[in-house]
């Protein structure tokens, strides 16, 4: 069904449009009138990605300091630092193991401190810019933090707008770039924005160049704290894939352009954004802010307690109508994933399907009888490229319709078929699939896509075959509660899965509670529904259909009721296991 799907979802901050200041006239003005001496030191800190040139062009030009000083004149040499951090960064070209260093481990210490000394003994203003420029001057007049979110950040990745931090790799792969982002630059950036963003004066929206937003940082965590006690969407983006499909684009409303559209991330707040709303101007802000500085409101004391500043749910949406498969995959097991890559937890997940053609499938756990050494040397054979994989002979192929619900705790063998529409419900741990096979297709930058069996091979759990598999991974549906209009139906996740999904089938109000932990749902049937406060504690908040929304452990009872009266409406919920 079409829907009124909304992309670019927002939160009141209830600050008036004066408190968000645009383009660089009004932002210079504000930043000098905080200035008291001619001698001020202006710090622009910088997530990796902002485009530091052009906020140091366009604040010279209207705050016109004596020196101009760029954090990246202090970094070590690229041959520094790939001896440092390469060992961790593995040459995998998608792995690594996620590093605890720090931005200041970015910096040569001698010339660190000669830049901190130069900018001490400047007759005039100093303007000092980039990732890390907290670090060099510390004690600043007016210290802006200039933020943006991995999506626009993985878009300048793929056109060659920017590299990594301290490299000049500009042309490099996409792929390659966003490794050494995802497993080092932004692990360090995050740390530091943990300390500055709760003592910097402004916050900066640099996701659009030429266009860049100001707020202050007393209403920027004002506007956090808002967002914590009510439900929130987060901003989704929509990516294209070797097997994506056309339903998003048809019910979406989406662009003629790409050929397809495989993924929508709508609740990965490390990878989305969160647009706060002041009148008519949006400040947009990564998600993941949320998390840092929100984190037991958000997810609740035990949450918090068991992960940190992780965020362990993840919905998005896997698009193969009019597409192909996905590729036969594996996620690692828990011990695994520590030991190799320093993760403290795996992607267990599920597969829910919002919508299903005739000939929809799911792969699902290896046949009964199947003997791993034939098995890997059919994968390995297929590897040549002279062979194509026969992934029936080793994989259950169990038709999908529409409201199935597929259990894929870690170490199953999986992937979804063609002409599914698929709700991914998982822990998140983000990157770590092993893929098996591809189908023998190219991925959308012309060259073979990662393959990882030798990672995969170790993690299938070859006892979990036909049998196994049917009774304990497909619909496993069990009634729970219910009342007037309404039922509860526990669908999972497997026990040996941390996440626990609820579905509510109504046509009349249904009561939910957080219990101090955090809860995310989306809408599986259904046009639209409302959610309340049964205190009245937030405005009412619209739902439509397939859009995933946030509940946060601070929210407590809220309740759900359909926009239609007498719709059959249905959501499923996950929340974190005791």
């Amino acid at each position: 069904m079409p829907t009124t799907y909304d992309k670019h979802p927002f939160i009141d901050t209830g600050f008036t449009a004066e408190a968000c200041l645009g383009g660089w006239d009004q932002i210079a003005a504000e930043i000098k009138s905080k200035i008291s001496s001619a001698d001020f030191v202006i710090c622009v800190e910088c997530y990796p990605g902002v485009i530091e040139a052009e906020l140091a062009k366009e604040l010279t030009r209207r705050l016109r300091p004596a020196l101009v000083v760029h954090a990246s004149q202090a970094y070590r040499s690229e041959t520094e630092l790939h001896a440092i951090f390469d060992e961790e960064l593995t040459d995998d070209p998608v792995f690594g193991r996620i590093s605890h260093a720090g931005i200041v481990d970015f910096f040569d210490p001698a010339l660190r401190e000669r830049l901190t000394e130069r900018i001490s003994l400047a007759q005039g203003g100093v303007l000092v810019v980039g990732t890390g420029a907290s670090l060099i001057a510390p004690h600043s007049s007016c210290l802006i933090y200039a933020d943006m979110a991995r999506w626009e950040i993985q878009l300048r990745q793929r056109t060659n707008r920017i590299g990594n931090l301290g490299l000049h790799n500009l042309t490099a792969r996409a792929a390659e770039k966003y490794k050494r982002a995802f497993f080092l630059d932004w692990r360090a950036a995050d740390r530091l924005k943990l300390e500055q963003l709760s003592s910097c004066n402004y916050i900066l929206d640099a996701n659009i160049a030429g266009e860049p937003k100001m707020i202050a940082c007393d209403v920027f965590r004002a506007s956090l704290q808002r967002a914590v006690h009510r439900p929130i969407r987060l901003v989704p983006f929509f990516d294209p894939g070797p097997w994506g499909g056309q339903w998003m684009r048809e019910h979406f409303d989406l662009p003629k352009e790409p050929a397809n559209f495989a993924w929508c991330f709508d609740c990965v707040p490390e990878e989305n954004s969160l647009l706060l709303g002041f009148g008519d101007h949006r400040f947009e802000t990564p998600a993941q802010n949320l998390v840092l500085f929100e984190p037991t409101a958000l997810m609740g004391q035990a949450v918090f307690a068991r992960f940190g500043h992780d965020f362990p749910i993840r919905f998005d949406l896997l698009d193969t109508m009019q597409g192909g498969n996905l590729s036969l995959q594996v996620h690692p097991l828990t011990d695994y994933i520590h030991s190799n890559f320093g993760m403290s937890y795996t992607q267990d997940e599920s597969y829910y399907l919002l919508d299903a053609g005739p000939d929809a499938s799911v792969y699902l756990g290896t046949k009964t009888g199947v003997d791993p050494d034939t098995m890997e040397a059919d994968l390995r054979r297929a590897q040549q490229g002279d062979f194509d994989f026969p992934v029936e002979k080793y994989a259950n192929r169990i038709p999908a319709k529409k409201h199935d619900h597929f259990l894929i705790p870690a170490g199953t063998l999986h992937c979804s078929g063609a002409e599914s529409m698929v709700l991914e419900i998982s822990a998140t741990p983000y990157i770590f699939t092993f893929k098996l096979w591809d189908w023998g297709r190219l991925g959308l930058d012309g060259r073979p896509r990662p393959i990882h069996l030798d990672h995969g091979l170790k993690n299938i759990q070859w006892e979990r075959d036909t049998a196994w598999t049917h009774a304990q991974l497909v619909n496993q549906v069990t009634p729970s509660v219910g009342g007037v209009g309404w039922r509860e139906e526990r669908t999972g996740l497997h026990a040996k899965e941390f996440i626990e999904t609820r579905r509510h089938w109504f046509q009349a109000t249904v009561e939910h509670d957080t219990q101090g932990t955090v809860h995310v749902l989306n809408l599986v049937e259904g046009s639209g529904v409302l959610v309340t406060s049964p205190a009245d504690s937030f405005a009412p908040f619209a739902v439509h259909y397939a859009e995933t929304f946030i509940v946060p452990a601070e929210v407590g009872a809220y309740t759900i009721t359909p926009l239609t009266p007498g719709e059959p409406c249905a959501t499923i919920r996950a929340n974190v296991r005791e």
